[in-house]
């Protein structure tokens, strides 16, 4: 069921668009190749067990963390704001 002017699906539509553009934002922080021994930010030894579950982890779980927090991580879906429609 839409609502006045948008198409039946548009809510749905819009829903899937914003639940692929996470999963692919979720994939593209995935790690690939091989994982450091040593931590890029501070230097620490990476544990064998973390190496070994994230691959191609580059920091240790507190610089890990640090980073985390400090991302921007952009969760509006702007394809439905008034401003993307607007452009």
């Amino acid at each position: 069921m839409a609502g006045g002017w948008a198409r039946d699906g548009a809510v749905q539509d819009q829903i899937d668009a914003s639940v692929e553009d996470e999963v692919r934002r979720a994939r593209s922080r995935m790690g690939k190749g091989e994982s450091l021994r040593e931590c890029e930010e501070c230097g620490e030894v990476i544990p064998e067990a973390r190496r070994r579950a994230v691959p191609g982890v580059r920091l240790c779980i507190e610089c890990q963390a640090e980073a985390d927090s400090a991302a921007d991580r952009g969760g509006v879906n702007r394809r439905g704001s008034k401003d993307s429609q607007l452009r």
